[in-house]
């Protein structure tokens, strides 16, 4: 098996390791395992184990998750509209819920009420069940109209 150049895929990628929260091996062994390329195969190629390349691909997929959670809180801070959706509401009351805290704020939300349930519903995991919300979750909604949701 040929393996692709891994500093060629990085700079197609755009890496940059200064402005990364990814080690340049985590992006290195990212980008190859992205490529389909096997843990056995990368390990071979750099001259490592397949357990290293395990626990490095691990590393880096939970920076990543991190550096998601840590965008997210940001966006939280800024954004012009944040609810709180107590526990015990009704699912289908939530859209008009955020309709009106948008109109409040003078935010365009793009998303019919359908749309908002399922967004809302997907993101919230076991904080809404049914048409229940469980427990209550904070809706946010940036002034570019994108929805967070945090349980």
């Amino acid at each position: 098996m040929t393996i692709p150049d891994a500093d060629e895929l990085l700079e197609r990628a755009g890496f940059d390791a200064e402005s990364s929260v990814l080690t340049r091996r985590q992006a290195e062994v990212l980008v190859l395992r992205e490529a389909d390329i096997a843990q056995a195969d990368i390990a071979e190629e750099l001259g490592t184990s397949r357990a290293n390349v395990s626990s490095v691909e691990s590393s880096a997929r939970e920076n990543i998750e991190k550096a998601r959670e840590t965008v997210a809180f940001a966006e939280v801070l800024s954004a012009p509209v944040q609810l709180t959706v107590e526990g015990g509401t009704d699912l289908y009351d939530v859209p008009n819920l955020v309709y009106s805290a948008c109109d409040d704020a003078d935010v365009k939300v793009t998303r019919t009420a359908p749309e908002l349930m399922k967004l809302i519903g997907d993101a919230a995991g076991d904080a809404v069940y049914g048409r229940a919300v469980q427990r209550d979750i904070t809706i946010t909604v940036t002034s570019d109209g994108t929805v967070r949701v945090r349980a």
